[in-house]
């Protein structure tokens, strides 16, 4: 399986942090000399080498040929301008030291493995669109804060919670494959204890009751996305989780207000309303091609014209 590491260290080559501009080279040579002065700097820039200022202009210039590849992020221009001033750090793996961010997005990543440890100071993972179905969490690094995996294939949360960074605040689980009740309470704060935004939006969740009796446990929630669920069909839905979650600013992207949370005071105690049904109001606007049932024959009386009729059966598949 490809793993993270893997497109780590192809996106990090593809940066080229040891190639000119950047890094050690001819370039700059006299600059990390034994015989460079303290400061780093040298009064007139020898025959043949660059600046930092020059080097570092060539990076940010749109039209150099040095500039950034397409679909780079702000951190990478910062790994180039680290390249630039000390390119002994990227010569070893101190340089991943310097990631607080790492984005890695439909590169077909199916494995978070091991070798993401390395990043021993990494705040915010990025995996979206990938291909990943289980997900250890001894192998992403405890100072995480953020957490994203939409659009992969998760379908179960035990490899997650098994050992989770403690300091989490955001869960990105939109657009995976969770299903049903989720009968192991996996989403609770002893496994959460600073989770702030959590999003498990288009799975195929179907126990609103289940669901929100674990996220109860969850005292710093603010942000919380369910739509896409089947739960979402629920008639009483939003008013059920707006009142039995008092702390949650934000449900499916709308701001909860002091007026929709006194309308709705009182349902977290009326369970018997979130009934495991939902209506389905289907409307049909204009069908082309067929004679109008409704048309009125014009028979005089007594004829015996045969009168015709229709009928027709429509069907939905959801």
């Amino acid at each position: 399986p490809r793993r993270v590491s893997a497109a780590f260290w192809e996106h990090l080559r593809r940066l080229g942090l040891r190639d000119f501009p950047c890094g050690l080279g001819s370039w700059n040579k006299s600059r990390f000399s034994a015989h460079t002065s303290p400061s780093g700097q040298e009064e007139d820039m020898p025959l043949g080498e660059e600046s930092p200022e020059a080097l570092t202009e060539l990076l940010s210039d749109p039209r150099s040929p040095w500039a950034l590849p397409p679909g780079c992020s702000p951190q990478d221009q910062c790994l180039r301008d680290v390249a630039v001033q000390m390119p002994q750090l990227v010569r070893s793996t101190r340089v991943l030291q310097v990631f607080r961010f790492l984005r890695i997005v439909g590169r077909d990543v199916e494995e978070v493995d091991e070798d993401l440890l390395q990043l021993q100071h990494l705040e915010e993972l990025i995996l979206c669109a990938n291909q990943i179905s289980r997900i250890t969490s001894a192998n992403l690094p405890r100072t995480l804060r953020v957490l994203e995996l939409c659009c992969n294939a998760v379908a179960d949360l035990q490899d997650l919670c098994a050992r989770p960074p403690p300091e989490l605040q955001h869960l990105g689980l939109g657009y995976n494959r969770l299903r049903g009740p989720l009968r192991d309470k996996y989403l609770t704060a002893d496994f959460w204890p600073n989770l702030i935004s959590l999003d498990l939006s288009f799975n195929n969740l179907t126990d609103l009751l289940g669901l929100v009796s674990q996220l109860s446990s969850l005292q710093k929630l603010r942000v919380l996305v369910l739509q896409g669920n089947p739960l979402a069909l629920i008639p009483a839905y939003r008013g059920f989780v707006v009142d039995s979650l008092p702390k949650l600013s934000i449900l499916d992207d709308i701001h909860v207000g002091p007026n929709e949370r006194h309308q709705f005071h009182g349902l977290a105690r009326q369970p018997e309303l979130i009934r495991s049904e939902a209506q389905v109001v289907v409307s049909i606007g204009k069908i082309k091609g067929v004679p109008e049932p409704s048309a009125v024959q014009n028979l005089e009386v007594g004829s015996e014209a045969p009168v015709i009729t229709y009928s027709y059966c429509v069907t939905y598949e959801f």
